[in-house]
């Protein structure tokens, strides 16, 4: 089994993290992964924004975990939260977002850090506290949120897999 294949099937979603945050090296790789993730196209209607400054991070998971009634932190404690947008006036901008997401999952799999997907970050930014985070961060609200990634090193043992089902791949010949 090739490198990227092994990648995608030992990939797991990882939800307890070291404190520690993520070298910039390993950071600016997970990154640049999303970038380089396909977009229809090629218009690349994507922002990505990587939040490792605590009171920044502390304020998007306090607002996440608003919109499910929760106090609990959806960023399972990861140091670092990367924030995936789209540009709302892109007809495949969601779709393009989640390539994006997904090939950093893998790209930080592949370098030996964790990564959980998290939802309703379209919630948050489009309520006006989130609205206002973008605008410090230079942003306006031409841009929607799409989804996020807790990001960071693993703490205690990776998850085994859940398998898959069977009956999902359907061929026609």
């Amino acid at each position: 089994m090739n490198e990227v294949l092994k990648a995608i099937h030992e990939r797991r979603s990882i939800r307890s993290y070291e404190a520690r945050q993520v070298s910039e090296a390993e950071l600016d790789a997970v990154l640049d992964a999303g970038r380089w993730a396909p977009s229809a196209m090629n218009r690349q209607p994507v922002k990505i924004i990587a939040v490792t400054n605590k009171e920044y991070r502390d304020t998007v998971s306090r607002l996440n975990a608003a919109v499910m009634g929760s106090s609990n932190d959806p960023f399972y404690g990861a140091p670092c939260i990367i924030i995936v947008l789209c540009q709302r006036s892109a007809a495949t901008g969601r779709e393009d977002a989640t390539l994006a997401l997904s090939n950093m999952m893998l790209a930080a799999h592949s370098i030996g850090l964790g990564s959980c997907w998290i939802n309703r970050e379209k919630e948050i930014f489009d309520s006006q506290e989130g609205k206002d985070l973008l605008a410090k961060w230079g942003l306006d609200d031409s841009w929607m949120g799409v989804g996020a990634l807790a990001l960071g090193y693993i703490k205690g043992e990776v998850p085994a897999s859940k398998g898959r089902r069977d009956d999902v791949i359907l061929k026609v010949r």
